[in-house]
């Protein structure tokens, strides 16, 4: 992927001491999509997530060259507990850059800032949105769209979106991967942290994000949040209207019957998704439509796998995949079907 510059590989993702893999959302994209810059993963006693990546200890990240640590886990609002600090500051002083997506600032943390000046290393803060960004016009824009939206978070839609643009380039279609969260942006080199933007700023911070372009280019905007999550819906809409989508794709992990982490709120169908999305989306971009759907299969059997998808493609009549599996292909044909150059 291009812009790797935003920090110095290579690095460790470190987890600190997470229970659940739904935070490690950061660790397990670079692993998955930065592997050769993914040395390994840190982990404090006591952490249960494993990304599948080498175990290593602040000696030997650094006896295999690594020049940054990465925090790749967050709790609900994105702080740093208290009991991860000293590890990072330790890594500081010892000059490896510390890098995170998070709500707070590093320099926050209580003695970060100082070892970092004693270890002459760098804290790079990459969930800082540009200054100065528009008010959303809703000016439509040249080029064609394509958004992955979920049935909740951590469902899909950023791995989603990168197959998608990768598998569009491929077919020789011009294409570009949109990042608007933390890990998208550590994978891309560049983006716009969308859930770190003024509420009255988003839909035009998503226009600049998908800024015009050739009449047969197309975006793959990385979806955020879920237009039925009591927490992050608001990201979701400005996202949906800033961008102006031609076509959308949900994503869904077919495992959960709640919202992750709201318990007293179901999962929506994806037909709801679906209905919802058209609704809100069809303000700015009458045309919107959905071209397939993305199911997570990780964990499942290959029976299991086939009946979810099975059902799937019965309940919707849409392409049904799981893009780490089988590609994305038949969503890209669906999509050129009905956006033909």
């Amino acid at each position: 992927m291009p812009g790797k510059e935003l920090f110095r590989p290579p690095f460790v993702v470190f987890l600190g001491d997470i229970q659940s893999a739904m935070f490690a959302k950061t660790a397990f994209g670079l692993a998955q999509w930065r592997p050769g810059d993914c040395l390994g993963q840190v982990r404090l006693p006591g952490c249960t997530v494993d990304v599948g990546i080498a175990d290593l200890d602040l000696p030997a990240a650094i006896a295999a060259g690594a020049r940054s640590v990465v925090i790749g886990s967050a709790a609900v609002g994105g702080g740093v507990p208290a009991n991860w600090v000293p590890l990072l500051c330790e890594a500081a002083e010892r000059g490896l850059d510390i890098v995170a997506g998070l709500h707070i600032r590093l320099e926050s943390l209580p003695g970060l800032k100082a070892a970092a000046e004693r270890g002459e290393a760098r804290l790079v803060d990459l969930r800082v949105p540009p200054a100065n960004l528009p008010v959303g016009s809703g000016r439509k824009r040249t080029g064609m769209r394509v958004l992955t939206v979920g049935t909740d978070c951590a469902c899909g839609k950023k791995y989603t979106a990168l197959r998608l643009a990768e598998e569009l380039r491929l077919a020789g279609v011009a294409a570009d991967f949109r990042a608007t969260g933390q890990t998208g942006i550590m994978i891309a080199g560049s983006g716009i942290p969308l859930d770190a933007v003024v509420a009255d700023f988003l839909t035009g911070a998503a226009e600049v994000l998908s800024p015009d372009a050739p009449v047969d280019h197309w975006d793959v905007v990385e979806g955020q949040g879920g237009l039925f999550h009591p927490g992050y819906l608001q990201v979701t809409v400005g996202l949906l209207v800033g961008t102006q989508p031609d076509a959308f794709v949900v994503c869904h992990d077919p495992r959960r019957q709640q919202i992750g982490g709201w318990p007293d709120f179901p999962l929506p169908s994806l037909q709801q998704v679906i209905d919802r999305t058209v609704a809100i989306g069809s303000l700015t971009n009458p045309a919107i439509r959905c071209v397939g759907i993305s199911l997570n299969t990780s964990g499942m059997t290959a029976d299991e796998r086939q009946a979810h998808l099975t059902r799937c493609v019965r309940e919707t009549g849409l392409p049904c995949v799981d893009p780490l599996v089988e590609g994305t292909g038949a969503i890209i044909q669906r999509m050129l079907q009905e956006f033909p150059a």
